[in-house]
């Protein structure tokens, strides 16, 4: 009996010992992060466009905080001024009288904090979406759904591609870019596999045509999240930095991107 107690004695002390450990992580001043994707989808005006305006926050932060009362224009090679205007306090800045152009040059200019950001870039056209292949035997399981999206590289064009695709079932969205380097001119497809897209479920694939450093950018951003298991938009271990520019103070640089693209959208029904 005393050799049970004993036993019991222990086993509370060790469960009592436990000491919560508070992490010191270092910090620092937060910096804006652009998110300036234009599109413009196949068939649609394009008018309508808008730019999301945020801060860097400490890593145990669930949410990042917007910013707010920047002053957000983009300008077009004919002098052309679109200004985009804050919803509420929500970071969230828009504007319905954007004129798109393929091949057209846009420059973005922030105003945050006496602070002045730009960024220039091209938009960028893409092929349209033809067909849609499925097989629902796919995979090394041989048990999931392989979606490919079929479209026609441009002859004697350098092309790079942004692939999107967004499952109707609880799942995140697959991203993904390629290039036209060894299939110029050709039919080629956008890939997409997922072992829980069923019968009756959707997808919407979406291809937008982006230029070459956007598809570098990109790339090394996927090739990080995919080794550590999480999103392109989450804490990366190195700085990737976009195309934006801190006119004001350059060691103050801001994360994030300006793009342009034409868009191809495809919504596919698995059969």
């Amino acid at each position: 009996m005393k050799k049970i107690l004993i036993i019991l004695v222990i086993a509370v002390l060790n469960f009592s010992c436990e000491d919560v450990v508070d992490i010191d992580l270092p910090t620092s001043e937060p910096r804006l992060v652009i998110d300036a994707s234009i599109n413009w989808f196949k068939d649609t005006a394009g008018n309508e466009q808008s730019i999301k305006l945020s801060l860097t926050a400490p890593f145990y932060n669930s949410e990042t905080p917007p910013a707010n009362n920047a002053q957000v224009i983009i300008v077009d090679e004919n002098n052309n001024t679109f200004e985009f205007l804050e919803e509420d306090e929500t970071g969230i800045y828009h504007n319905n009288t954007f004129v798109p152009e393929i091949n057209g040059v846009y420059t973005l200019s922030i105003n945050y904090n006496g602070e002045v950001f730009t960024a220039t870039e091209t938009l960028q056209s893409v092929a349209q979406i033809e067909y849609v292949e499925q097989d629902l035997e796919g995979g090394f399981s041989g048990e999931e759904t392989e979606i490919k999206a079929y479209f026609t590289d441009p002859v004697d064009e350098e092309n790079y591609y942004f692939f999107e695709f967004i499952p109707s079932i609880n799942m995140p969205a697959s991203l993904d870019t390629f290039k036209d380097e060894f299939v110029n001119g050709n039919e080629i497809f956008g890939y997409y596999i997922e072992e829980d897209l069923d019968e009756g479920e959707s997808v919407i694939i979406r291809n937008y045509g982006v230029s070459k450093r956007f598809y570098e950018f990109m790339f090394i951003l996927l090739q990080q999240s995919s080794e550590d298991g999480g999103g392109p938009f989450e804490t990366q271990p190195a700085t990737v930095r976009g195309n934006c520019i801190n006119q004001t103070n350059p060691e103050n640089f801001p994360f994030g991107y300006f793009r342009l693209s034409e868009v191809s959208e495809f919504n596919y029904t698995v059969e």
